[in-house]
């Protein structure tokens, strides 16, 4: 028996379930969302409503306090195993793997640029409410400006993208200091009169992420909220150009689980309702004897499990260096691990892609019809790919396996 999403609010799964307290009991009980996302992600993405029951649905699962400290009812789970969680979600349902991965890296952002006190008391509002991330950070807009007005920061501007804004509880804004060079980064309540969404997202796919527009009108923060900062200088650390890798291996990872989830739905369609070509010379009984589609799915599969592997290794590498001692991370170390993150980002897009597409060859041409919806699965990789050009992923790699040269930090390395 299948379940939606509104189905799994009503009968409330969890309720009266302790909340798993190992790795493989965190896999598992992502597994179980991602089957109920899976069950309607096609009318869902069809409707295009407000994703509010889905992110409830992650809340009530436990999964947006993966990374939050035990002692203040998290899971106190690694990086490692929240790659993990992204991929497993995005196969049900790729805009909510999107949402809890940006969720995820906002939700770290405070220990990637703050100070003990801004951590402690972040992470402990965050993870005793289970709220949840957005970001008002999009690089090639320009900047929001920040002005001071005495012992506060007021932040105004424009965002074309603010993914996840609309539905969070908590949303980063950054900006730049009027006058200065100095970016600050800043975490406020989502919802009050100073931020304004502009409900335009009406892209071709990722449907569900409200990824749209935001204008901040007069928000303020005392500068003591102000990430990173102390009397009005910003400490920085090598360790605070993380952000960039790991929110690229965030998106490898959803890419990877999109693959994940249209390779599924491939194989289902062909064994039920593919049928045999009659013309070949060499007849089958059934679809799933013709040699054709026998290596058409091999081939998939072999690049799902080579970006499974390859990813597997990039988020093992990088969550060392995120749990690490924050002032021991050397340039060094940050740029291996940059450039093995350009490596999936390339891949994780090209299989993507790749499996959207040729799902179609492999399932019949009764699969293009619309209620089937293998379309949701090129949509939706075809729209993340683009957020910045892999080809510039590509010419990472290239430059350190011809010349040595690590990626040098950048809002999209």
């Amino acid at each position: 028996m299948t379940t939606t999403v509104h189905e799994a609010l009503s009968s409330s799964p969890w309720k009266g379930r302790p909340r798993p307290t190992t790795t493989a009991g965190w896999l598992d009980r992502a597994a179980d969302v991602a089957g109920i996302l899976a069950t309607d992600a096609v009318e869902r993405d069809r409707t295009q409503a407000v994703p509010t029951a889905e992110v409830q649905l992650l809340k009530d699962a436990g999964l947006v306090t993966l990374l939050g400290p035990v002692e203040h009812g998290g899971a106190g789970e690694t990086w490692e195993t929240a790659y993990q969680v992204i991929r497993e979600i995005a196969s049900g349902d790729g805009s909510i793997g999107q949402l809890i991965g940006y969720h995820y890296l906002w939700a770290w952002a405070v220990r990637l640029v703050g100070t003990p006190d801004q951590i402690a008391a972040v992470e402990e509002l965050y993870t005793t409410n289970d709220f949840f991330f957005g970001g008002a950070v999009n690089p090639r807009d320009n900047d929001l400006t920040i002005t001071e007005d005495g012992d506060e920061l007021v932040y105004n501007g424009r965002k074309s993208f603010s993914t996840g804004s609309k539905i969070s509880d908590l949303t980063v804004l950054e900006g730049v200091l009027e006058g200065t060079e100095k970016h600050v980064f800043a975490i406020v309540p989502t919802q009050q009169d100073g931020i304004a969404f502009h409900d335009d997202w009406d892209n071709l796919g990722q449907r569900l992420t409200e990824s749209g527009g935001v204008t901040i009108t007069d928000v303020r923060i005392p500068w003591a909220a102000a990430a990173g900062y102390v009397d009005k200088e910003p400490v920085e650390l090598t360790y605070g150009t993380l952000n960039l890798p790991a929110i690229q291996l965030v998106f490898a990872n959803f890419y990877l689980g999109i693959a994940q989830g249209g390779l599924k739905a491939g194989t289902a369609y062909t064994r039920k309702n593919t049928r045999a070509w009659p013309y070949g010379g060499d007849n089958k009984e059934s679809a799933s004897e013709e040699w054709y589609v026998l290596e058409g799915y091999g081939r998939l599969q072999s690049q799902v499990w080579a970006a499974e592997a390859l990813a597997d290794a990039a988020g093992a590498e990088i969550s060392g260096l995120l749990h690490a001692e924050r002032e021991a991370l050397t340039p060094e170390e940050r740029g291996h691990a940059a450039v093995r993150i350009a490596a999936v980002k390339q891949l994780t897009t090209d299989v993507a892609l790749e499996v959207g597409t040729k799902i179609y060859e492999l399932t019949g041409a009764r699969a293009t019809s619309s209620s089937v919806g293998l379309d949701i699965y090129w949509r939706n990789a075809r729209t993340h790919t683009l957020h910045d050009p892999v080809a510039y992923k590509r010419r990472e790699v290239g430059e350190y396996a011809l010349l040595g040269q690590l990626p040098e930090p950048s809002w999209y390395t």
